[in-house]
């Protein structure tokens, strides 16, 4: 991924809160933005930093988080995409580079509150490994933006078994045990709940405040339904898939196997002896053999990738390895 972080505070000990922040054209939110982080945020008692993830802004946004930095270089830092990737890799950027033990995300277009950050806090620390927002009283248009958003997060919950109302809302806090599991990409950011669960992360929801849009124009559209679908479906895939990966090859070997099956049975029953000297016998046997060697190739692909996410779960940042409670032995 092509960005360019500032790495001028890089070395300073670990914060308590992080807090990452994809920007995308929203000069005039930022100042009002990070006013009221400071006020809400530099409130909590505790060590905190915000990461501002600039997506190739156009507008002026990039000027105004060096200003932002200039400022205040104790707590903010600053990741510039060269150019647009979109909110789930500005996400994962800021994961990568943050270093609080609690993670937090938030929409830099003000519709998200900052003052709702300390409770996500509070209730995180309640024993949960991730809290997810819930714009309970949406302020966005109907037909837009509410709508297709509700159809959406009844297609999550019962696709993915997640019981959260709004999976799309971007204010949500991690521990940072869960962010460390969880490498995500394409649109997948809306998704993170879902991909929680994989690792059996204990999942929170708390009712938080969401307000119109006062300056600037919104990123989201309809246009988006298409991607989300497609997400969905890769996700519950993969979700499930490497869980038993050798099941999803033996599965995609069922039809060659009948084929195998049918030419068998067919050949065992003709009137006529079969003669493998004549171009419809090597046909049929070149035919056969092909559909052995899929079989065959199906089966070794299993057991490799059994044997790749095992070693990804045990050795690395695999997508389902497991939490485990602090003090295990």
């Amino acid at each position: 991924m092509d960005a360019v972080p500032d790495q001028s505070h890089s070395e300073t000990p670990s914060h308590k809160v992080s807090i990452v922040v994809p920007v995308l054209d929203e000069v005039e939110n930022l100042p009002l933005l990070h006013g009221e982080i400071l006020t809400h945020v530099g409130a909590m008692g505790c060590s905190w930093e915000v990461i501002y993830v600039d997506d190739s802004s156009t507008d002026g946004s990039r000027q105004v988080l060096r200003q932002l930095h200039a400022a205040d270089p104790e707590h903010v830092r600053l990741i510039f995409f060269r150019r647009n990737f979109g909110q789930t890799s500005a996400m994962a950027a800021g994961f990568d580079l943050s270093r609080g033990e609690i993670v937090v995300t938030l929409d830099a277009d003000l519709q998200n509150d900052p003052a709702d950050v300390p409770r996500l806090v509070s209730e995180l620390e309640e024993g949960f490994d991730l809290v997810v927002g819930w714009r309970r009283d949406r302020q966005d248009g109907l037909m837009l933006r509410r709508a297709p958003s509700i159809l959406a997060n009844l297609l999550i919950r019962r696709v993915s078994g997640a019981g959260i109302h709004d999976t799309g809302c971007t204010l949500k806090a991690f521990r940072r045990t869960l962010v460390e599991r969880m490498p995500i990409y394409a649109e997948q950011h809306r998704f993170l709940p879902a991909l929680a669960m994989g690792s059996g992360a204990r999942i929170g929801e708390l009712v938080v405040n969401h307000r119109p849009r006062i300056h600037g124009t919104s990123k989201y559209g309809i246009g988006r339904a298409a991607r989300v679908l497609s997400d969905l479906l890769s996700v519950q895939l993969v979700g499930s898939f490497v869980r038993s990966p050798l099941i999803y090859f033996a599965l995609c070997s069922v039809p060659f196997v009948l084929a195998t099956l049918m030419f068998v049975t067919m050949i065992a029953w003709s009137d006529e002896r079969v003669s493998f000297s004549n171009q419809w016998g090597q046909a049929a046997l070149l035919i056969m053999s092909l559909f052995v060697m899929t079989i065959v190739d199906f089966l070794l692909f299993g057991l490799l990738a059994e044997l790749v996410v095992r070693a990804s779960n045990v050795f690395g940042r695999g997508a389902l390895a497991p939490l485990v409670e602090e003090g295990t032995v």
